[in-house]
């Protein structure tokens, strides 16, 4: 009898895949925002709610990355990551039937899920099979997924919604696809945690919730949680009230605007990489919060005047400088974590991505009735100015461990 040989992708393709991954998990959360407005108009959805469901998904991350952050360290990067892509498809299929806020908190539940599952488990599968050869290539991938998959996802529904049949649904229904194909070729990547003889075990351990902090990166993690406030904080506020700056601060009710607005604030950030590629990343996180704090005042002032043209160019901007910060941040991280930390490592910091957004968000949910839009903005304008006189002054130039060189530690592939 002749076995059948299993088909593998080779080490680059998995690379590929594992990032397309990522993002696309990224992008099925991004995809709901553009129907806020018609939740509105036809459900009876307030701002409020709006609020109180980006909390809800912010917080399912957050606790998802808490709980089963480290699971991929014993079961392997291919199959939790599998399961991510699985939730995420789940939570498109949920948002098929929204409603009223109890349909769409539950879709966005799902998606939190698996935006948690994939943060560590497909983000230490970029790390661990990474070309080489790019230093800078992983912190990219890591940093910008959700900064470009989410905008992208508000686009793509956005578009669908507006000049689509079925508005409601094929955006999900597309996406949902595509979370289908991803699956499948995860599933024929290369393995690149070893097995353990008693990895149920350590498995069911590693679900005690646990913040991970390598030792030499604790100084790092403390400048990246400021770099954090100030970025993830001003998300969630264009996450839960994208839609509602397009129609009432801008003046359109389209679904591509609502899309674009809240897009325009991440689409960006991948640029991030090749714009650091020869900078040291202390040095590039300092200067891409100095940069960032800069767009954030034009924000205000294009909000406050109600210039449209202005706050996208401007939020575009701030979408370059927050990547360039990121990309920096995360390599000083990345450069003190050994390859058994990474999954623990990644899921502290979008622990922290996560809370930053949530927290905010809700706070700001009680506050719609009280205060204006552009009124909260301002108050969020504090957190950025706090973030980012943390960032700067806490970062330090991180050198590389003992004995490392730039092309950083070797990682195993298991092949089949």
């Amino acid at each position: 009898m002749v076995r059948a040989r299993r088909i593998q992708l080779n080490r680059s393709a998995g690379f590929a895949v594992a990032a397309a991954s990522l993002v696309l998990v990224f992008v099925s959360a991004g995809s709901p925002i553009p129907l806020y407005n018609t939740y509105r108009a036809q459900d009876g959805l307030s701002n409020a709610d709006l609020s109180v469901v980006t909390a809800v998904y912010l917080s399912m991350a957050a606790a998802s990355l808490l709980v089963l952050g480290r699971l991929s360290d014993h079961l392997g990067r291919r199959a939790v990551g599998i399961a991510a892509l699985a939730a995420s498809t789940t939570g498109l299929l949920v948002l098929l039937d929204v409603d009223g806020v109890a349909e769409l908190a539950a879709g966005r539940a799902f998606q939190g899920l698996a935006t948690g599952l994939a943060s560590s488990a497909l983000g230490a599968y970029v790390v661990d099979i990474a070309p080489r050869r790019r230093p800078w290539l992983p912190a990219v991938v890591t940093s910008a997924s959700p900064m470009l998959g989410i905008p992208l996802g508000a686009l793509l529904s956005g578009a669908l919604v507006d000049h689509g049949p079925a508005p409601r649904h094929l955006n999900f229904v597309v996406v949902a696809v595509l979370l289908v194909v991803a699956a499948v070729l995860v599933a024929l990547g290369p393995e690149t945690v070893l097995p353990e003889a008693d990895r149920a075990r350590r498995a069911v351990a590693s679900l005690r919730p646990r913040v991970l902090v390598p030792a030499g990166a604790r100084r790092p993690l403390l400048a990246m949680a400021g770099l954090i406030l100030a970025t993830w904080s001003m998300g969630g506020f264009y996450q839960a009230f994208g839609p509602s700056i397009a129609e009432e601060e801008l003046g359109s009710t389209a679904a591509l605007t609502a899309g674009a607005v809240f897009a325009s604030f991440t689409v960006l950030a991948f640029l991030g990489g090749p714009l650091t590629a020869r900078v040291r990343p202390h040095r590039a996180l300092q200067a891409g919060m100095l940069g960032y704090a800069a767009c954030m005042a034009g924000v205000l002032w294009a909000l406050h005047a109600e210039a449209t043209a202005a706050f996208l160019v401007v939020s575009l901007a701030a979408g370059i400088t927050q990547g360039v910060a990121q990309t920096g941040g995360m390599q000083t991280l990345l450069a003190r974590t050994a390859p058994g930390e990474r999954a623990g490592l990644l899921s502290t910091v979008f622990l922290l991505n996560y809370s930053s957004a949530a927290i905010p968000s809700l706070v700001a949910g009680r506050l719609t009735t009280t205060f204006t839009l552009f009124q909260i903005a301002c108050g969020y304008a504090v957190l950025v100015v706090v973030g980012v006189v943390a960032a700067t002054t806490l970062v330090r130039p991180v050198p590389p461990p003992p004995g490392a060189g730039r092309r950083g530690p070797s990682t195993h592939v298991r092949q089949g």
